[in-house]
């Protein structure tokens, strides 16, 4: 019989399946992204988020495997992917994404620690650091400095 889960333990896992999802449309919009991205001036841009997409795969299959070491089955669903001709509304969409991926786990830290899970903290550090260059590099492109999220309240 599976052991039960503490209610924060099961809001980490709901919060880690959230996280997943996002990680799923990361992937998406960049692959789709790096390819509608036309013309000299987004060719670099353009690959750098082919760089990105790779990235959130790994991180994809981080949570996944932390979901399954908690004893439940890692979701299939992304987060809906935003759509435009404009390359500019494109970078938009992927930089809030990462401004929104950075605060939940930054919430997921300390969820983690909260029930002891370090390791699986630290993991998710990493994670953020990665998250940051790629909303460094989204902002960069876009000529405006990085969202402040504690500024946001995050």
């Amino acid at each position: 019989m599976p052991e039960k889960k503490s209610p924060a333990l099961q809001e980490l896992i709901t919060g880690l399946q959230e996280d997943l999802s996002r990680e799923y449309q990361a992937i998406i919009a960049y692959t789709v992204y790096s390819n509608a991205l036309k013309g000299a001036k987004w060719m670099n841009i353009a690959a750098e988020l082919k760089k990105h997409a790779g990235e959130e795969l790994q991180h994809a299959l981080i949570i996944s495997d932390q979901i399954d070491y908690h004893g439940e089955m890692p979701n299939a669903t992304p987060k809906s992917v935003k759509l435009s001709d404009k390359a500019e509304d494109m970078l938009h969409f992927d930089l809030e994404n990462e401004t929104e991926t950075i605060k939940s786990y930054r919430k997921r830290v300390k969820q983690a620690e909260a029930v002891g899970h370090y390791a699986l903290a630290e993991q998710i550090r990493k994670i953020i650091s990665q998250e940051q260059e790629h909303q460094h590099d989204l902002a960069t492109a876009l000529g405006i400095d990085v969202p402040n999220i504690l500024e946001e309240g995050a």
